[in-house]
């Protein structure tokens, strides 16, 4: 499987707009987390940050969604799609993403496709 495959499969396990919101929670309070241990000096904000992020995650997967989080078989694939899926919907270009792997509905007439 290339990456672009696995980023579209990744998208359908984020299908719930909640599951995406309770993943960009996580993962910015795990980004959080590695700024106070650089800050504050501490390396335990270092291990809060993963229990922190995949926490929100497995979470949002098994109550959510109803599925297996994809950390599971493609741990840096996951990794690097958490990101890319905060900083696309922080940007305000998910949505293309989501319509591309058949998560999103197509956009309504008179609305603009996005990037």
């Amino acid at each position: 499987m290339t990456y672009a495959e696995f980023w579209h499969r990744y998208l359908r396990a984020h299908a719930q707009p909640a599951t995406r919101l309770t993943h960009f929670a996580g993962s910015l309070l795990a980004l959080l987390a590695l700024l106070l241990a650089v800050v504050l000096l501490d390396w335990r904000w270092l291990i809060a940050a993963p229990v922190i992020g995949y926490g929100f995650a497995w979470v949002a997967h098994l109550v959510i969604e109803g599925n297996r989080p994809e950390t599971f078989g493609h741990p840096f694939w996951s990794l690097r799609s958490d990101f890319r899926m905060l900083f696309l919907w922080l940007g305000g270009r998910l949505e293309p993403h989501l319509r591309a792997a058949g998560v999103a509905p197509p956009p309504r007439h008179g609305q603009a496709a996005g990037r």
